[in-house]
């Protein structure tokens, strides 16, 4: 089947409550085929979680969500923070966002993004009867590129990576270390059709009716987690200056010791 990517449009506002899976399904009656991947912008979910707090505690709220502190650059008017956040994630405020928020409010990343692509997934097949895939997605920039794109942040029913080591390319050669981060691709895909402005937070990615598998396969059970790196393969995991500094310290103590 051909790779197609649309948005789901007529959601409307989310508010703290609402059931988000009965409104995708809603929205998608009709539409959705066996195979359908739906990537959720995280901002319906947290809104639908009522994970908000108030605006004027921004500072405080990346504080309380911070995990690690990974680079910290200061800026006319303030102070940027790449961290590791609660989730497990490394970008920039935590993941502590105004952009498509109420006047006065800042939104947090879903509490658990995976468990809550399982429950949209779970409501969503039970509402439709197809075989489904979740990805739900958030903005983030990426080391040594400019701008931002899309990535999984939480996933449910599909295989987030595609390990095509041990299979040949196209002129024959074994491939040692190629793993796509398909989730991310999917997220990226679904990102140049809902927009950042255009009031389309879900999009419908059809055509990789081969990830999707049961939400209890092996592969597939640990949801958006196994994009992340572990610290110990990490050999990004501080900035410069951090690194610098960390480096430095333990150069001193060492010649204080000797």
């Amino acid at each position: 089947m051909p790779l197609s990517v649309f948005a789901l449009t007529g959601l409307g506002e989310i508010a703290a409550g609402d059931d988000l899976a009965a409104l995708i399904a809603d929205a998608a009656a009709g539409l959705l085929q066996d195979g359908d991947i739906l990537a959720v912008t995280s901002k319906i979910v947290s809104k639908a979680e009522g994970r908000a707090v108030a605006a004027a505690d921004r500072e405080q709220a990346i504080t309380d969500e911070t995990v690690r502190v990974v680079a910290s650059r200061e800026y006319p008017g303030g102070v940027t923070r790449i961290v590791e956040n609660r989730q497990g994630l490394v970008m920039a405020a935590a993941g502590v966002d105004t952009s498509n928020a109420p006047d006065g409010v800042v939104l947090l990343l879903p509490v658990d993004p995976d468990a809550s692509a399982r429950s949209l997934l779970g409501a969503l097949v039970a509402a439709t009867g197809l075989r489904l895939g979740v990805v739900i997605t958030d903005t983030a920039g990426r080391p040594w590129r400019e701008g931002q794109t899309d990535i999984a942040i939480g996933a449910a029913g599909l295989l987030v990576l595609d390990d095509l080591r041990g299979q040949t390319d196209a002129s024959g050669r074994r491939l040692e270390v190629t793993v796509a981060a398909v989730g991310d691709e999917i997220a990226g895909a679904a990102d140049l059709v809902k927009g950042k402005t255009s009031g389309n937070p879900v999009a419908v990615v059809r055509g990789l009716g081969q990830l999707v598998v049961a939400p209890t396969d092996a592969a597939a059970s640990v949801g958006a987690r196994a994009l992340q790196r572990p610290s110990a393969t990490d050999m990004f995991r501080l900035g410069t200056a951090e690194a610098y500094a960390e480096g430095f310290a333990a150069g001193q103590t060492a010649g204080r010791a000797r």
